[in-house]
Parts: structure tokens; C-alpha cells; sequence
């Protein structure tokens, strides 16, 4: 028989199973203990679900491999944690629609940190950018802040190598399975943090990424963190929506400003208009923190 922990990571490997039809499941069998004897009809008769969405999701729970599954995950040294394991991050806990579960490789007890700060922008940054991520994190990094970002192109890349190479430590929340990493070139960085920091997904190993998913994913990079900072965002750009996920969540909200004939400084720009702090140095951010 399966444990509890295990039937949740095998529901949660149900394409047809969404976050609110695994809460559904979970008030009508807390401990998953008829997991496999669940019939059409009696889950029909106890849950808000289509009957072609029931039929779907007992046909994955009894054809998903998950001795060969399992075996496979823990001889790739993947650690698997759900919201019911005291190793879940308390902060995750509290948000919207927070994780069932969470698979990732590295140390999970840096989501635990003090002084965590999010920093997210620019896919295609300028040099400015580039120059002034360095001035305004370096020193955070020296005094113990930890660096929370996606693992993207541009910024969010900066934002690790720093914290790599200051000998800080960083976090990178992936927008699709751990075994799918994205872009191709930060794959070097990814494999050196999975070693010595934290990467992480809510999505089960061999999911590809979607695009929606990058934006979901946006949840928990403001979700973990203290507090986020932007820099260089474009008008209507998906940095924004981490910074909407931010506010929702109550986290500080700093931003870095930026050339007013740049459209990459436009996003943050605004944002300080609507009441962001300016950043202009690490004092800045440290003074919010303490």
C-alpha cells in the first residue's frame, strides 16, 4: 500500500486533476485511503467535477508507473515535499492556491532564510541594467540576503550569478518540471545551484513548460520572498504580474528607476510612480528589511 504522502504525489501527477478538484478529493477522502477503489459514481456523487473530468483522473491515477516513477525520482536525488511536510516553507503556506507539492534539488532549508529578496526584470536588460543590479545586490548579498528568482534570460540570470559568485546563496522557482530546464543556456547555472543552493517546481519532473505557467510560477518567486525588486520592465510587461502577485501577498515592492526615454524603464518608472520605493542603493532595501 501506498502512504499518503505518495497517493498526493501520484494525484497530483493527474493532467486532468486542477488545484481546486485535488482540494475537492482531499475533503472527500482526507487520507486518500480509497484512492484506488474510487468509482465513477461515488465520486460523481460527492464532488463538483464534470463526469468526463472523474472518468480522466481515475484513468491516470490507475495507469501512472509510480514504482518506476518513484525509483526514478529518488535515484536523481529529487526531493519531493507537499503541503502536509514540516519541511514545506511557512511563507508558501499563506499565499493563494499555494502548492501541493514541490519538487526540486537542492537545499530546501534556504526557504526558511531570513532577508529574502525576489528580483525579477528585463529578459533583454541593458548595460545600465546589467551595471546597476550589481551595485544594488552586491552588498545584500555580503550581508546575508538571499536572491529568489525565475531562472530566465536576462535579469533573473544576473541576479543568481551574483549570488554565486559573491559566495551568497539563491533560489530558482522554475515555470515547467525540473527535468525540462529553460532557457537551454542558463542550464549551466541551474545544474551549480541544484549543488550548492535551490531549484525548485510545482510541477511534476517532465512537465514542459507553458507559457501560462511562467506566470503562475510568478506566485511563489513573490510568495517566498520578503520583499521584490524590478529592474528595467517594459510598460505591459510579465515582471508585473509578479509585482501584482507582490502587493496581493503584502510584500514590499522596490524598483529600480530607470531612463525616461527607455522603454525598459517605463514598468518600473510607473511603479514608483504608484508608490514602489526607489532604489537608488542597497541602503534602500536594507533600511525596509530592518
Amino acid at each position: 500500500m501506498l502512504e499518503f504522502k505518495k497517493k498526493l504525489i501520484l494525484l497530483h501527477h493527474c493532467k486532468s486533476a486542477t488545484w481546486k478538484s485535488i482540494q475537492d478529493i482531499l475533503r472527500f477522502d482526507p487520507a486518500l485511503s480509497r484512492m484506488f477503489q474510487w468509482t465513477e459514481s461515488e465520486l460523481q456523487k460527492n464532488l463538483y467535477l464534470k463526469p468526463s473530468q472523474i472518468h480522466n483522473i481515475l484513468r491516470e491515477i490507475h495507469a501512472f508507473p509510480y514504482h518506476t516513477q518513484f525509483n526514478l525520482y529518488e535515484n536523481n536525488n529529487l526531493k519531493i515535499i507537499t503541503i502536509f511536510d514540516d519541511e514545506y516553507p511557512e511563507k508558501l503556506r499563506n499565499i493563494h492556491t499555494p502548492p501541493w507539492v514541490l519538487y526540486g534539488k537542492g537545499d530546501f532549508s534556504l526557504l526558511k532564510n531570513k532577508n529574502m529578496l525576489a528580483v525579477v526584470g528585463s529578459r533583454n536588460p541593458s548595460p545600465y541594467g546589467k551595471s546597476a543590479i550589481k551595485q544594488v545586490i552586491e552588498p545584500l548579498i555580503h550581508k546575508g540576503f538571499t536572491i529568489i528568482s525565475g531562472l530566465a534570460k536576462g535579469i533573473d540570470l544576473e541576479a543568481h550569478i551574483l549570488a554565486i559568485r559573491e559566495k551568497g546563496k539563491t533560489i530558482g522557482i522554475l515555470g515547467g518540471g525540473i527535468f525540462h530546464l529553460y532557457p537551454k543556456e542558463n542550464i549551466p547555472y541551474a545544474l551549480e545551484m541544484m549543488k550548492n543552493h535551490l531549484v525548485f517546481s510545482e510541477y511534476p519532473p517532465f512537465t514542459k513548460p507553458e507559457p501560462w505557467m511562467f506566470a503562475a510560477r510568478n506566485r511563489l518567486i513573490s510568495g517566498v520572498s520578503d520583499g521584490i525588486l524590478i529592474v528595467e520592465a517594459k510598460e505591459k510587461s510579465g515582471t508585473l504580474i509578479t509585482v501584482n502577485y507582490a502587493l496581493e501577498q503584502g510584500k514590499e515592492v522596490f524598483a529600480l528607476p530607470g531612463n525616461i526615454t527607455s522603454e525598459l524603464s517605463k514598468g518600473a518608472n510607473f511603479l514608483i510612480q504608484e508608490g514602489a520605493k526607489l532604489v537608488l542603493s542597497a541602503t534602500d532595501i536594507e533600511n525596509e528589511f530592518y
